[in-house]
Parts: structure tokens; sequence; C-alpha cells
């Protein structure tokens, strides 16, 4: 989910994320995780950090366009920034290649196993 403002409204994060905010906790279907008492601001908007914080959901702020990617549970091994570490992986014709030599451009990596 991205986020222009780290207060949306709970319709505003139930539609972006699947959690619905109920008297029990954050809700997704059957499953339900209680919040801290301060996961909703008293105008009843939703304090996005300690939401994050208590789903285990990665927060990476972009500051420089004032924006926030809400990342998916992940049980507590999200990411804390959206900087990868140094890879070198064989290329097509079996010459190394480092992920570092694309420093500056976009990148989409997509990771696959059959496990």
């Amino acid at each position: 989910m991205i986020l222009e403002r780290l207060d949306p409204s709970a319709a505003e994060l139930a539609s972006g994320t699947g959690w619905e905010l109920k008297p029990e906790g954050a809700c997704k279907a059957e499953v339900c995780m209680p919040l801290p008492k301060d996961a909703r601001r008293a105008d009843g908007r939703v304090n996005v950090p300690v939401v994050a914080n208590a789903l285990g959901m990665a927060l990476v702020a972009d500051e420089a366009r004032g924006l926030w990617a809400l990342g998916p549970v992940s049980g507590g091994r999200a990411l804390s920034t959206a900087v990868a570490p140094e890879i070198t992986l064989p290329a097509r014709d079996g010459n190394p290649f480092r992920l570092g030599s694309l420093k500056g451009t976009k990148v989409f990596l997509c990771a696959w196993a059959s496990w």
C-alpha cells in the first residue's frame, strides 16, 4: 500500500491491506491480531507506524516524495530499508553479474522458489 500520510482512515487501511480494525484488533479473514491502544487516534484515523509494528509489516519511507510503502505481514522478518545487499550471480553467458552495476537505475527483482 502506498501512503501519502501516516494516518489514513480505517476504511483506507482496509482497502489497501485487507486488515479491518475491529474492537478485538486488526482482522483479516478469521485472523485477528491485538493492537496497542494508540493504534487509533482520537479522531478515528489509523496510526500506521504502530499498526505496522504490531503486525510485522514493513514501512519504508521515500522522504524526497513524501510517500510511504506499507508492506504485507511478514512474521517479523520484514526489510527495514529498500536498499538491496550486493548480490553477484552468474549471467546467462556464465560471467558474474553484480547487482551494484545497476546503481542509479530502477531494478525489479523477482525471486521464486518451488517450495
